[in-house]
């Protein structure tokens, strides 16, 4: 065989995913909240893309260009098309300002009644005094509070930043300490504390990177952990409950031993603890007290980040036929319009190529989000309706009737892949009658059943052991294996083994350390 050049045709197939395909995926697996800010993102970039309002019309810019053939509104899924003609803008008599000479029955003192009659006189007389007096009438007018609109206070009061703990640290610091060095040394170990107030390293090794007499730093420390909040600058859980319990006067020498112990109570070893500090249970309960009264993590009252409420994607409501209506989410969802009428415009008035080029891609890629946005809203409808379909026994009893359930049984039913079902199902939930349950939730393995039946959910197997934990007699804790037989009676048929690890799921201590606990506060 000859080796040498030559042409050759050849033909193929291939799967190829394009940068449209690859973001229509990205966004099938965005939350809402993210949703929106990839969409906001979009508007920023592409000019051709607008926000619509709740009533479906566009929020018109500064340009005034509201125009659109495309539409696309989320929250009903559904599109609508057709030009739009664009009301003329006109000023009538009604709608007009007054002139500044003009037949009025009233005067401009009127007319804008927000503005005191009483500000721009002081406005003119501060014109007339020259800029001498500016920062005076500057100071009066900020005191003041004028300039902004009725029922709103200074400007200092629309600030929603909370002090963090390292400002909050920093303030007492300065106060509490003039010497620049111990300053210096007292902003290092606030900078090593974590967001709960402790301590990240120890005082050897800050000496050593300090280069400062370990005494000196000891000394520094007494003085930093009397700062608020109390508990802060501690280097374990025991010395932040020591301070704390020192400042209410609860520390003695029963509260010191039983610190020193506490992790025989982590353990559930009560019997030894009441023999280690040589006290009754009359007094354990009360040493308890005292320390829940504490917080172990003071340092999370300064600087925390505010909870974001999880906002449901799909609704479920009960129907008056007894079935159930699903229905997206209509106020987190975006609306987006794509202005082709603007897009006309500009494309006739541009004559080189890079512009009628990059004026198309903006096009191409604003169509492209609305049917990505469309496509996404209506495959989230389908998931959920199958899957309300298929949990319609937890939606009417409660979680012991949750059924099991796989992401190819969704995908077969609905005719589509499992890696879809899987995206749609992430950072989505739903809101039922029962509370609000993220997708994935509703999918669970298999325990089989000991009569040969329909097989049990893995959740509903949890919830299960968990009210026969809670229900349990002081004086008969229930073992895994007792465990085992009640729910083989009942047509469970699990191992021990799957018992244990559902207990330790659930947070739930073992026999015997929950008898330890019971007969303790018995």
């Amino acid at each position: 065989m000859a080796l040498g050049p030559r042409l050759e045709l050849r033909q193929g197939q291939s799967l190829v995913m394009t940068p449209q395909l690859q973001q229509a995926i990205k966004l099938l697996q965005l939350s809402n909240l993210e949703l929106n800010d990839y969409v906001e993102q979009e508007l920023e970039r592409n000019p051709l893309l607008e926000a619509s309002n709740e009533e479906g019309q566009p929020d018109r810019g500064e340009n005034g260009q509201g125009d659109s053939d495309t539409y696309l509104d989320n929250a009903s899924t559904s599109e609508a098309g057709g030009d739009i003609e664009p009301a003329p803008l006109t000023v009538s008599d009604d709608t007009a300002p007054p002139a500044p000479e003009g037949d009025l029955d009233t005067d401009y003192d009127n007319v804008y009644a927000d503005e005191s009659k009483a500000d721009r006189v002081n406005e003119a007389a501060a014109a007339e005094a020259g800029p001498q007096s500016s920062s005076s009438d500057w100071q009066s007018t900020k005191s003041s509070g004028s300039g902004s609109f009725d029922g709103e206070g200074s400007f200092e009061s629309t600030l929603t930043k909370e002090i963090d703990l390292n400002e909050h640290l920093t303030e007492q610091l300065n106060v509490a300490i003039s010497s620049e060095r111990e300053r210096f040394m007292g902003a290092y170990l606030i900078d090593q504390l974590t967001e709960a107030g402790y301590l990240t390293e120890t005082l050897e090794e800050s000496s050593d990177r300090l280069g400062v007499p370990l005494e000196e730093l000891e000394a520094l420390l007494a003085k930093l952990q009397t700062f608020e909040p109390t508990g802060v600058f501690a280097r374990d859980l025991k010395e932040c409950l020591k301070l704390q319990l020192i400042e209410k006067d609860r520390y003695d020498p029963v509260m010191a031993l039983f610190l020193e112990n506490l992790d025989l109570f982590a353990r559930r070893e009560l019997g030894k603890l009441l023999k280690v500090c040589e006290i009754d249970e009359e007094d354990l309960s009360s040493l308890l007290e005292d320390v829940r009264s504490c917080d172990p993590k003071p340092g999370h009252a300064f600087g925390s980040e505010p909870i974001q409420p999880i906002v449901p994607d799909v609704f479920v409501r009960n129907k008056i036929d007894g079935g159930w209506a699903i229905e997206l989410n209509t106020e987190t969802l975006p609306r987006v319009l794509v202005n082709s009428q603007y897009y006309a415009e500009v494309a006739d008035r541009s004559r080189d190529k890079e512009t009628k080029t990059y004026l198309t891609d903006c096009l191409a890629n604003a169509n492209w989000l609305v049917k990505s946005l469309d496509q996404r809203a209506r495959t989230i409808l389908k998931v959920s309706t199958e899957i309300v379909r298929q949990q319609d026994g937890f939606l009417t009893h409660g979680v012991s009737h949750l059924r099991p359930l796989n992401l190819k049984t969704v995908a077969d039913a609905i005719s589509m892949h499992e890696s879809t079902v899987s995206r749609v199902t992430s950072n989505k939930y739903m809101g039922t009658t029962r509370g609000i349950f993220e997708l994935k939730y509703f999918f669970s393995s298999s325990i089989a059943s000991t009569s040969g039946g329909d097989a049990y959910s893995a959740e509903s197997v949890r919830h299960r052991i968990k009210d026969l934990i809670a229900a349990e007699d002081v004086k008969k804790i229930l073992s895994d294996d007792r465990i085992v037989v009640l729910l083989k009676e009942e047509g469970i048929d699990i191992a021990r083994r799957t018992v244990a690890k559902y207990r330790e799921a659930l947070n739930i201590p073992s026999s015997v350390q929950r008898r330890r606990e019971k007969k303790a506060f018995a």
